[in-house]
């Protein structure tokens, strides 16, 4: 287990600088590079205008399609932003009376992207006149030709990164594009797929044309954008309140009506941390267990009853992932087990492979291990065709796992057939007969790399004095919300005194404490066993950890959820 360093967060902007709150909210919000309180109006009009370069073609050309009656089909992706993508812009455009349809390939037929095979498949079945890409496609350029070979025209809309010049389609719409001036980089497909539907929207209410209430929709964008691990920078913090709220309301999809019953959520007390550790992972299942078309047909469903027998598949999915996840697992950690590896020995990165491993998994495998050991982690398993391998990789702060896959493919171009990502996550394939050497060139990269990079730190937000352990802090901070990717929960530090501890379902500890002025405050570490080693001899701990509260018979009282602990 790599040691965790204890770090308090910098100051990105000045605490004095933001009026209207406590210098304590202050501070925590000065942490998170918030410049003024009004970032803290999450209202829409708010939002970012959408000066996004090919919107306003892209726009023109599915105007002219939907008053043509063109065929229109959207291709998108396998995850749970491609999904609500998807659903997204099919329900705008048929709200429009577009002729549309869609068509999510079999990832492990066809793998990412707009493939040239894709572009086969879609003129195929649907013979469109306009193909339009979500979350995917901008690294697509001959699947875009073959599309317009086919006599479609082909409109990109997409949030990954890229360092080339975009593929020759009528219209590409992509913050990360070159040469787009757009200043949130951090929009999820989804987010770019609401911005280009809420400008044709607009386009066409002032022609006096079908339009779309498009806030009506931003239940599919909040989703969208949490699950995807999108940086919550101002303006997608404004898109996934609002669409929260929506879900609160209980005015969201029946879909996601019919998953929150399924997970036995309230929606009325749903945290943005929800979406992505309870809807996020039951619609990912379709697309890593079976197909995504399981998700895209639940967030389309008009009522319960249709919506509920998808979600009750999208649950069973999930199961199977998790036990396919949990033996993938426990055998990655055998395999570095028998190299008899231990923190000090841990290669720069972690690169495995094994033949019956399952493709829809790797993803999370690499992610396990990566929190675990703290090293860019990937994990491969067999492609289809019984050449190749597909890679899902993850990566530590300051690793851009995206760019090191591309430095690799630059010096050698042989080693590696596609690859497509960002910073934290990419996704590759290359030939098996390369894998040895592939893992060699990525992992003495890595270990050129500053040392300090492979030291796990524990970002704090410092210690709360005696005063501020109380329910109201609770309160105060969660109005702060909502916390995710680099807007990240408050977390504290401090030396307690233990009064007494006890251990639940032989796993979990739970500990009173007694603070400065005789207060005394439960605590509680989830699978302590497995984490941290308590001596109930010593009298003080020390701990870093949230604030919390803590339900039961009707009874509110402050907790402390540890998230480490030090004696």
């Amino acid at each position: 287990m790599p040691k965790i360093q204890i770090q308090q967060r910098p100051f990105l902007t000045h605490p004095e600088h933001i009026q209207g709150v406590s210098p304590f909210l202050a501070q925590i919000l000065a942490r998170r590079g918030v410049e003024d309180a009004q970032q803290l109006q999450l209202k829409l009009k708010h939002l970012l205008a959408a000066n996004l370069k090919g919107l306003t073609h892209a726009v023109q050309l599915m105007d002219q399609a939907i008053d043509a009656q063109k065929k229109i089909v959207i291709v998108g992706d396998y995850d749970a932003d491609g999904a609500t993508s998807t659903a997204l812009m099919v329900l705008v455009l048929r709200d429009m009376g577009a002729n549309v349809e869609y068509l999510v390939p079999d990832r492990f037929k066809y793998g990412y992207g707009l493939t040239p095979k894709i572009a086969d498949l879609a003129f195929s079945r649907y013979q469109p006149d306009l193909l339009i890409t979500v979350d995917n496609g901008i690294s697509s350029h001959a699947g875009v030709e073959q599309a317009q070979a086919h006599g479609m025209q082909v409109i990109i809309t997409d949030h990954h990164l890229t360092t080339k010049a975009t593929p020759d389609a009528e219209a590409v719409v992509n913050p990360n594009q070159l040469g787009c001036e757009f200043p949130s980089k951090a929009l999820a497909g989804v987010g770019v797929a609401f911005y280009l539907l809420a400008n044709l929207s607009s386009h066409r209410s002032k022609l006096s044309k079908s339009s779309s209430k498009i806030s009506d929709y931003l239940d599919l964008v909040a989703l969208g954008t949490y699950a995807d691990v999108a940086s919550l920078d101002y303006n997608n913090r404004i898109l996934v309140d609002a669409g929260l709220k929506r879900i609160q309301r209980k005015q969201c999809r029946a879909g996601i009506s019919a998953l929150l019953d399924i997970a036995g959520r309230d929606p009325a007390q749903l945290k943005a941390q929800d979406l992505g550790f309870v809807l996020g992972p039951r619609i990912n299942a379709a697309g890593r267990m079976e197909t995504m078309d399981i998700g895209i047909e639940c967030l389309l469903a008009n009522d319960l009853q249709t919506a509920y027998p998808l979600a009750q598949q999208l649950n069973q999915l999930n199961i199977e992932r998790r036990h396919v996840e949990a033996d993938m697992k426990q055998q990655a950690l055998s395999a570095l087990a028998s190299l008899s590896l231990d923190s000090v020995q841990l290669p720069a990165a972690l690169i495995l492979f094994e033949p019956h491993w399952h493709q829809g998994v790797i993803g999370i495998v690499a992610g396990r291990l990566k929190e675990q050991f703290h090293r860019p982690s990937i994990v491969f398993a067999a492609d289809e065709d019984g050449i190749h391998l597909k890679g899902s990789a993850r990566s530590i702060d300051g690793v851009h796992i995206r760019d090191a896959i591309e430095l690799i493919a630059e010096q050698y171009p042989q080693l590696i057939s596609h690859f497509g990502g960002h910073a934290a996550a990419a996704g590759l394939t290359l030939k098996k007969i390369h894998f040895e050497s592939f893992k060699q060139a990525f992992e003495q990269l890595i270990a050129t790399m500053d040392e300090s990079l492979f030291h796990a730190t524990l970002w704090t937000d410092g210690e709360l004095p005696s005063h501020a352990l109380q329910i109201q802090t609770v309160d105060l901070l969660q109005n702060l919300t909502p916390w995710g990717q680099n807007f990240p929960a408050p977390v504290f530090e401090g030396k307690f005194k233990v009064l007494d501890y006890r251990w639940l379902k032989d796993s979990h500890l739970k500990l009173k404490l007694v603070l400065e002025n005789a207060q005394v405050v439960d605590a509680i570490a989830f699978n302590a066993r497995d984490k941290f080693e308590f001596n109930p001899m010593q009298d003080t701990v020390n701990l870093v950890y949230e604030l919390d509260k803590n339900e039961f018979n009707g009874n509110v009282s402050l907790q402390l959820r540890i998230l480490h602990l030090e004696q």
